[in-house]
């Protein structure tokens, strides 16, 4: 008696519908490998672009203080030509004005103290 090769096919049949399997979930996990690498680089750039903004964001920081110490350096000059022109016609007059013995008008030197910001670390001082 022969024995049957029905089974030995239904066995043939499982173990090629088991290699598609396998190579469509391998093909599988290729794409998803590759999809993962392409998330991981493109946090790596996020992280990069992040820390490109931030140092943007901190040269903008210096350049507005360095913006309000200029505008503070810019609002003192008028009272610079005001002075300077006080003892400028001050010592016009003294030229003109033989008869005043006195000595000679020397300039004098104009200091100008931050008393705003000097109480103010006062206070938080105390």
């Amino acid at each position: 008696m022969r024995q049957s090769v029905a089974p030995s096919r239904i066995s043939h049949t499982a173990s090629l519908a088991s290699q598609a399997n396998n190579a469509a979930a391998t093909s599988r996990l290729q794409e998803k490998k590759k999809e993962f690498e392409a998330v991981a680089a493109l946090e790596r750039a996020s992280a990069l672009f992040l820390k490109r903004i931030e140092g943007l964001a901190d040269d903008c920081e210096v350049m507005a203080d360095a913006g309000q110490v200029h505008g503070q350096v810019l609002e003192q000059w008028p009272l610079m030509f005001q002075s300077l022109s006080l003892f400028l016609n001050s010592r016009e007059q003294h030229l003109s004005d033989p008869s005043d013995d006195t000595l000679p008008l020397t300039g004098e030197r104009l200091v100008r103290v931050p008393l705003d910001e000097l109480q103010a670390d006062a206070s938080k001082q105390s």
